[in-house]
């Protein structure tokens, strides 16, 4: 649930507050950060009540974390691509990305697998 008013907050600050200081490219780029952190903490909200089902299950929690710190490393290298214009910040954006997808792989195993 933090992440979840953590994206409300960013994302208000970002329509509100950021409005004359991002150019569209900045824009884009910033609200694409919201849109990943938004849509990966509604699923894991899922992942949290699926854990009541398995509490046990290693792959899940494994999961978990990578989607959480792959999330947080896509979205807040994104801020800071679209405030700062640091470049080489877009590198670092793929390794978020490929936290979230090892996640997700993790989660489905755990759900396959686990909960049968």
């Amino acid at each position: 649930s933090i992440m979840m008013i953590l994206n409300i907050v960013i994302g208000a600050f970002g329509a509100h507050g950021l409005k004359l200081y991002l150019d569209e490219y900045g824009t884009i780029i910033y609200n694409k950060g919201v849109a990943y952190s938004f849509y990966n903490s509604l699923g894991l909200f899922a992942v949290a009540f699926i854990h009541s089902l398995i509490p046990t299950s290693a792959k899940l929690i494994k999961g978990y974390y990578f989607v959480l710190i792959g999330t947080l490393i896509f979205s807040f290298s994104l801020y800071i691509l679209s405030l700062t214009k640091i470049m080489w910040l877009g590198a670092i954006t793929p390794i978020g990305g490929v936290c979230m997808i090892i996640g997700w792989i993790f989660i489905f195993v755990a759900i396959y697998k686990d909960l049968k």
